[in-house]
């Protein structure tokens, strides 16, 4: 069983401790490492290169979005999940501009919370529905700017309306009758032409291009 390696960044103690208690009891998760600010965060996350970082946004120092932004810069390969009390727009969309793959609230259940975890190693985004909400209600009108999608060929754009259904590599390989390594390939392209961080963004952006229905 491949065990997916987490590292825990909340100025909390209790939080992080009842975080700890829960998911070591599940068979496929390690906690790696515990951090109480968003410096000792970026440095542990440098350290361990954990799969998933489960980050606070109010932190002591720098705060959870900086944290994110500078984690995603020396380990491009680590997940971050926002768990957080807040939903506020100034949060929101900064984080997600960071680079964290999923949003989610403190209130979260914990089986919840693991599903989450999973879906970050498959590189699956998971975002509370309040979240979800807001960033339909941010993006649900088309914008112009000069990381068009007319740069775009049109395998890429079959490519990104898949990401934007939430279709891992595999299952966009299987519905494209294309190879997984391809796939990555195209997604490596969109993510460079559209200057976007990350599968997340791709799908948010997707979205507001109206490339695929917002239902």
């Amino acid at each position: 069983m491949e065990r997916v390696s987490v590292l825990l960044i909340d100025d909390h103690r209790v939080v992080r401790q009842g975080l700890r208690d829960f998911l070591e009891s599940q068979d496929d998760i390690e906690i790696v490492g515990e951090a109480a600010s968003g410096e000792e965060g970026v440095k542990l996350a440098q350290e361990r290169l954990p799969d998933v970082v489960l980050m606070d946004m109010v932190l002591p120092g720098i705060d959870g979005v900086e944290a994110t932004r500078r984690i995603k810069a020396v380990c491009p390969s680590t997940r971050i999940i926002v768990l957080t009390s807040f939903a506020d727009d100034d949060k929101v969309f900064p984080a997600i501009k960071a680079g964290a793959i999923s949003y989610l609230l403190k209130d979260v259940q914990p089986e919840e919370l693991a599903r989450a975890i999973r879906a970050a190693q498959r590189n699956e985004a998971v975002l509370h529905p309040e979240v979800a909400a807001k960033l339909m209600q941010e993006f649900s009108t088309p914008r112009t700017t000069d990381d068009s999608v007319e740069q775009l060929t049109e395998r890429e754009l079959d490519v990104l309306r898949q990401i934007a259904h939430g279709k891992s590599n595999k299952e966009i390989a299987d519905t494209l009758i294309i190879s997984e390594k391809t796939v990555k390939t195209h997604v490596s392209n969109i993510l460079s032409k559209l200057h976007l961080a990350d599968r997340t963004q791709a799908a948010i952006y997707a979205l507001r291009q109206r490339l695929v229905p917002m239902d």
